[in-house]
């Protein structure tokens, strides 16, 4: 098990986008544009438990994020460890305004949400 390093943490939390890869069912990977965030010890990807990644997750938590400089895709970094935990509730809904602060400078459209918000807390190993 490996904690963030400072600059990871930086990285994430610039308002960059995120690749999330995970196994389907079948073991083939799925790969999907995210926002992405962190805390000190974990990348922080928002979903809905609707969604397949969060479907595949439930069955096998192990995961890889590659995230890229917004203004210089050649500057990015991947990461390869395992959801550890899935945050739900309130924080998941606070959450994702957050990011859409970040991202585009304004709240969450509430009105595109169509299942509970989760915060999937990724360890890298």
């Amino acid at each position: 098990m490996s904690a963030l390093t400072e600059e990871q943490r930086e990285f994430a939390r610039a308002g960059n986008f995120a690749t999330l890869t995970t196994l389907l069912p079948d073991g083939r990977p799925a790969a999907q544009v995210m926002w992405v965030d962190s805390d000190d010890e974990c990348i922080l990807i928002n979903t809905e438990i609707h969604r397949q990644k969060f479907k595949s997750i439930e069955g096998d938590p192990r995961v890889a994020v590659c995230i890229w400089q917004r203004d210089d895709p050649y500057q990015y970094m991947e990461l390869r460890g395992r959801v550890v935990e899935i945050v739900r509730g309130e924080p998941a809904r606070q959450h994702i305004d957050e990011l859409a602060m970040r991202y585009f400078g304004r709240p969450y459209d509430e009105t595109i949400i169509t299942s509970e918000r989760v915060i999937l807390r990724i360890r890298p190993e």
